[in-house]
């Protein structure tokens, strides 16, 4: 192999001194170390690091919770239940509640239709967010004695939490059932009571603002509230209110489960033998009536003065006994305002 050319043989900085300078200085650099950071270049570092560290140590954890919160497209159970209303000027904030509502709607295992209805109708007023109470809806019912009721009620147990099985009674309104709601509610809601429980049928509508607003008027003790029968009459200390829905405070359910004297009368028709057990217990001097905002429903040749037209102020209207007069009821009280045109249907309304 020929010699490499000369020129490449020599030194850098022309002269084999100079390259051991080089040699010795870039040594000397080496044993230094590198150079000192200043306190910006830490901060740039130390920064990102801190924040893996929270991460890792607060975030992380949570991790299935903040997806859950993130990603949950159906409603949790219990979820009819009345939100918050907003304050004026602070968006971010609710207020604490006026007082706590309990609506026990008394039915069968079987009407899974009316159930459904009846979700529709309070789930749009309490997501409309504007009432001042706190408002939950229960169904009830006694014990399941079909196969298929404990499967299909377990499933609406499953995704709407609103239903509660009352294991100590069978499915007959004028048969105890009404005592058995009352004193299971005194006992499951012990520990976070209600400041009014309701007793309502499942043919009845509440417009929820103005019975929370007829309510909020009410004392907290020792009353009873609803619409007064006879039906000619507007005394509510004259006999009792209409089993179509009436309430009473909570101090009276906590005596309703504990007192000997509804206890032995709980057999014969439900909203006369409760007018009977504060008769006897000296109970519900606080007495209200609501008519003629509670109602039955307009037939076209009234029966009793119970019924009567659709009036603008309504609190409830009884005996929807069908979807036509629901449907009616509804399309008074303009329910379906909402909805908006889409090209998926097209509804027209009269």
């Amino acid at each position: 192999m020929p010699p490499a050319p000369s020129g490449l043989l020599k030194p850098v900085n022309g002269s084999r001194h100079g390259d051991q300078r080089s040699v010795q200085a870039a040594m000397a650099r080496k044993k230094q170390g590198f150079p000192k950071m200043s306190a910006c270049g830490k901060a740039v570092v130390l920064l990102p690091l801190l924040l893996l560290g929270c991460i890792y140590f607060f975030v992380y954890p949570k991790e299935f919770e903040l997806q859950a919160l993130m990603s949950s497209c159906s409603p949790p159970p219990g979820a009819y239940t009345a939100a918050p209303r907003r304050l004026a000027g602070e968006p971010g904030a609710s207020r604490k509640p006026d007082f706590r509502l309990l609506i026990g709607v008394l039915t069968r295992a079987d009407n899974y239709e009316r159930r459904h209805l009846l979700r529709m109708v309070y789930g749009l007023q309490l997501a409309a967010g504007d009432l001042v109470a706190h408002v939950d809806i229960r169904f009830v019912f006694c014990r399941l004695n079909k196969d298929e009721q404990r499967v299909l009620v377990a499933l609406e147990i499953l995704i709407h939490g609103d239903v509660i099985v009352l294991d100590d009674c069978e499915e007959n309104l004028n048969g105890g059932k009404t005592y058995t709601f009352f004193s299971a509610v005194a006992r499951l809601y012990r520990d976070e009571p209600y400041d009014y429980v309701m007793k309502a049928d499942d043919d009845i509508f509440f417009r929820l603002p103005r019975l929370v607003e007829s309510l909020g008027e009410m004392p907290r003790q020792d009353m009873y509230y609803g619409a007064t029968i006879p039906c000619d009459s507007m005394d509510p200390f004259h006999e009792y209110m209409s089993g179509m829905g009436y309430a009473l405070s909570w101090d009276l359910v906590e005596w309703v489960a504990t007192s000997d004297v509804p206890r032995n009368r709980t057999v014969g028709p439900e909203d006369r033998m409760t007018g009977q057990w504060l008769r006897l217990g000296r109970k519900g001097r606080n007495r209200f009536n609501a008519k003629p905002a509670m109602y039955d429903y307009p037939l076209p040749v009234p029966v009793d003065k119970c019924s009567h037209e659709f009036v603008p102020d309504t609190i409830a209207v009884h005996r929807l006994k069908d979807n036509p007069r629901w449907a009616e009821a509804l399309d008074y009280f303009n329910f379906t305002a909402g909805i908006v045109p889409s090209k998926f249907y097209k509804i027209d309304f009269d």
